[in-house]
């Protein structure tokens, strides 16, 4: 016979439920705000500004250090700073001392961060990365520490406690170090005059990136995939090519190619209900929009999307015309969803 242990058990030996207290919640993000107030407050923005110039002039590879969780938010910055298109890499201080090391030359820079400024591979790491002939800077939150007087520059983050209740878990001081190093690669960013297009080219996957980068002649279907019919051609015969396209209308042009109108599969079902079986005699060029929304090739691919769902009502595609108003492709709501925009 099976047991049923959950109706069983002793009701004292089960573990009490866990509740957050909503007011503790409140105050701890309070005291959150007080300690980074109080690094905003007493940040020295001198050396905050060589700190910043040393970056900007480096000629070679930023190089960004640190353990466990000043390691990560290492990591983070160093990853920000390669996004805006600066040479930066996160070099681990244990695999540093076991050859990694080789990597840095007299024209890098190595940040170390660390809030203590005593971490021992850190310390350990200096005559190794001195002797490579880089520029050694230490960010830190403890005054009078190793570090300091081993590097060419240190940075003083000050920091009042860790909001942990044991003032021991790296929780105030990852989040100024993390706030620190992304205010600064936003300085350089601007000091270098990143513009738009430029952030975009290095995030060609994202959709920022996409839709600063991509045109209407990246995405559009071009000859041979285009649904085209004349405006005599019967609306019945016209079915395969309606359907089978993938674009759910057909694009009218004349003998030059150029545009004349649109016929879409809506407009099917519409003039079907209006004209039941005198849809058989129907052309194309009777039923079709005259003057439908359209775009140049070189024209964005995110102004398509916007064009498309201008009012007084959205559209599925846009023809793509050349200067002479010739169809030279068209851009589908579905090919731009594809695309990631």
């Amino acid at each position: 016979m099976g047991s049923l242990p959950h109706l069983l058990a002793d009701p004292s030996s089960q573990k009490p439920t866990q509740l957050v207290d909503p007011i503790k919640l409140k105050n701890l993000f309070k005291s959150q705000q007080k300690y980074l107030n109080t690094f905003f407050d007493k940040l020295d923005h001198s050396q905050t500004h060589v700190f910043t110039q040393t970056l900007l002039d480096s000629t070679g590879t930023i190089f960004i250090t640190g353990v466990g969780k000043s390691g990560f938010v290492s990591k983070n910055i160093s990853q920000t700073l390669v996004s805006l298109g600066i040479k930066s890499q996160f070099l681990s201080p244990v695999d540093a001392l076991h050859g990694d090391i080789g990597i840095l030359t007299d024209k890098d820079v190595l940040v170390m961060f660390s809030k203590s400024g005593n971490t021992e591979e850190l310390v350990k790491l200096v005559p190794c990365a001195r002797a490579k002939g880089a520029f050694l800077i230490s960010v830190t939150s403890v005054e009078g520490n190793a570090l300091m007087g081993l590097c060419d520059l240190n940075v003083h983050l000050p920091l009042e406690r860790e909001l942990c209740p044991f003032d021991l878990a790296p929780t105030t001081s990852t989040a100024i170090q993390m706030v620190f190093g992304c205010t600064v690669a936003i300085a350089l960013m601007d000091a270098k005059n990143l513009t738009k297009e430029g952030y975009a080219a290095n995030h060609p996957a994202g959709r920022i990136g996409k839709s600063l980068i991509f045109k209407v002649k990246d995405v559009m279907k071009k000859q041979g995939e285009l649904p085209l019919c004349k405006e005599g051609d019967l609306i019945m015969d016209q079915l395969v090519e309606l359907t089978s396209k993938g674009c759910g209308c057909l694009l009218v042009v004349d003998d030059d190619y150029h545009l004349i109108g649109t016929f879409t599969d809506g407009d099917l079902r519409r003039t079907l209900k209006a004209s039941k079986e005198g849809i058989f005699k129907l052309t194309v060029g009777q039923m079709c929009n005259r003057n439908p929304r359209s775009i140049g090739a070189d024209r964005m691919a995110v102004e398509a999307m916007q064009k498309m769902e201008a009012p007084p009502s959205p559209v599925q595609f846009l023809p793509v015309m050349d200067e002479q108003n010739m169809v030279i492709g068209i851009v589908t709501l579905h090919g731009l969803v594809s695309a990631g925009l």
